[in-house]
């Protein structure tokens, strides 16, 4: 149906509410609003939906929320698995509270049980509890570390994580096969007195932080250094306040600094133009409470808790910005140095990253002896290998984790978890003290062990219809012309994931890429370098990723910057 009509449709039906028929008369003569609006749905992808909050067919509302959850309701009936209820948690954000109750209703309605979350919970929490509470799927409302005017509707599985084949397909065909209008509700009171609505909270909390507790490697660390260690912490106006200081008190860690600006919810996240810990400014309020008290390590969590970023001290005083890629393998050497050193690793053990994660961890699977496991961009394929190794037997869960600060430790949830990542640097913290050394002296200790990777990111932000133009125009001109050499360097093989080859550029050999199906570019250039490119998932951006090798840390900070200006001069030429 052309956008107009819809727009009329919307603007004049009584079935829309009158606060929402009033905010599309207001945009009656921009024609570029109304299109922006209306020129498409919402898509419902392989995570669910994210989008600016606001009246229309392109917008997060309580209509598009109820035509998702409805086709999440009828995927649930067909597979006769209503009787065993959805998990519903929620963030900070603007109309959060109320998206949950919509999903809520709208399940009731359809005699699924939803069971809410009592007030804002952080993601890994949800993903918790889908398993605690044998769940058929959860429901977490949130835009994760998108700008304020963003919402976004999270969905996963009975196994804890976000929904993978076969699951994100059959949700997504039954979401598109129906209208706003097909989906039903009831009133609250009615789904609570028919047990079709449970608000959840403290028995959760419990056994979550009971989870946590038992993944601590050194508690005497923590017992001999934790009343000495000074960390600041910001939840960025988010869901992880109380979780982080809650396991941090109980595990003996008393100097523990909130930054008060930051601590309470705020879907305006007022004192951040992106609450993102990945953004220099995030850090801004931290690092003048971090200098005012001397603290050994700053942290911050996203708005729903599942990503962290870090800066730590070295024995100068300096505060160091660690990346993604440097926290990850920070703990994820900890995670196996001391699993070997306190129980000794699985024979069958298996570190899983992401293909745009840094391949320092390689050289560190090949250390340790484990298994090294690549996954396509998503923390929902590490839960999809969580899930294989349990149901087939074929490797034992280690360490899972992101470029892009999200990790795991455990297998209590299926998701990035900031938390147990907060507990779990603090623990490294007193552990590495014990040696008389600061994360600093470790993050140079791995390097000198596995080599100097360098690992950066180029984000191109191309917003609205002429932006995915844009966007698909830059992916069909890097599959279609292989680049033969990237900043001065040669490529190697080139791969596709969109067509699943993998390419040698020397003999022109193809191999499959053995990973799905995704619009994916991959470059692997001589002397360790490489290239990916793609677009993101949840927002209207390209990303380029590159890491390089050098001889030190200041050599490979060379070479990255020197990369990243080739990549630029890229990008210039194929706009």
């Amino acid at each position: 149906m052309d956008y107009k009509k819809v727009y009329e449709e919307w603007l004049t039906n009584p079935f829309f509410d009158e606060a929402t028929r009033q905010e599309l008369a207001a945009i009656k003569d921009d024609e570029k609003e109304i299109k922006e609006r209306f020129y498409t749905d919402l898509e419902f992808g392989t995570a669910g939906l994210r989008g600016i909050i606001g009246a229309g067919t392109n917008r997060m509302n309580n209509y598009i929320v109820a035509k998702a959850t409805q086709g999440l309701a009828n995927y649930i009936k067909q597979r006769k698995k209503q009787a065993k209820g959805v998990a519903i948690a929620y963030d900070s954000r603007h109309c959060s509270p109320e998206f949950a109750d919509v999903a809520a209703l709208c399940l009731a309605a359809n005699g699924i049980k939803a069971y809410v979350f009592e007030s804002l919970r952080p993601t890994p929490e949800l993903s918790f509890a889908v398993r605690y509470l044998g769940c058929v799927a959860g429901i977490n409302v949130t835009a994760s570390h998108n700008p304020p005017e963003y919402n976004g509707y999270k969905v996963y599985w009975e196994d804890g994580a976000q929904i993978t084949p076969p699951h994100d397909a059959g949700i997504m065909r039954e979401v598109k096969a129906i209208s706003v209008q097909d989906a039903i509700t009831m009133p609250k009171q009615e789904a609570i007195h028919e047990g079709l609505y449970e608000v959840i909270g403290k028995e959760i909390d419990d056994a979550y932080m009971a989870e946590l507790k038992k993944l601590v490697l050194h508690q005497e660390c923590i017992d001999k250094y934790g009343k000495e260690l000074k960390i600041v912490y910001t939840p960025l106006h988010g869901t992880g306040n109380i979780p982080a200081r809650r396991i941090l008190r109980e595990l003996g860690f008393e100097n523990v600094y909130v930054v008060p600006e930051q601590e309470l919810p705020d879907g305006d996240f007022p004192t951040v133009s992106y609450p993102n810990p990945e953004a220099a400014e995030a850090f801004e309020l931290a690092l003048a409470l971090a200098k005012q008290h001397d603290a050994d390590l700053v942290l911050a969590t996203d708005p729903d808790a599942d990503r962290l970023g870090v800066y730590v001290k070295d024995k100068d005083g300096e505060y160091h910005c660690l990346t993604g890629n440097m926290s990850g393998s920070l703990l994820a050497e900890y995670e196996l140095s001391q699993i070997k050193a306190t129980k000794g690793l699985p024979k069958d053990g298996a570190l899983i990253k992401s293909i745009v994660t840094t391949n320092l961890v390689n050289e560190m699977a090949k250390s340790y002896g484990v298994k090294l496991v690549e996954v396509l961009t998503g923390f929902k394929f590490i839960g999809q290998k969580m899930l294989e190794f349990e149901t087939k037997h074929n490797g034992t869960y280690l360490f899972g984790f992101e470029e892009s600060y999200g990790c795991l430790i455990g297998t209590h949830a299926r998701d990035k978890d900031a938390i147990v990542a907060t507990m779990a640097l603090c623990e490294a913290a007193a552990y590495y003290r014990s040696q008389g050394k600061t994360l600093w002296d470790a993050m140079i200790d791995i390097y000198e062990k596995y080599g100097y990777h360098v690992d950066a990111i180029h984000t191109l932000t191309l917003k609205g219809i002429e932006g995915l133009e844009k966007i698909k125009s830059i992916m069909d001109q890097l599959k279609s012309h292989t680049p033969k050499e990237i900043a001065g360097l040669e490529v190697l093989w080139a791969r596709n994931y969109d067509n699943d080859t993998a390419t040698n550029m020397k003999n022109k050999a193809v191999v499959p890429t053995g990973l799905p199906k995704s619009n994916v570019v991959y470059y692997e250039l001589e002397g360790g370098a490489w290239l990916c490119v793609r677009p993101s998932g949840t927002e209207p951006k390209i990303k380029f990723y590159y890491g390089v090798i050098g001889k030190d840390f200041d050599d490979a900070q060379k070479k990255s910057e020197e990369f990243g200006e080739a990549v630029n001069k890229m990008i210039e030429y194929m706009m």
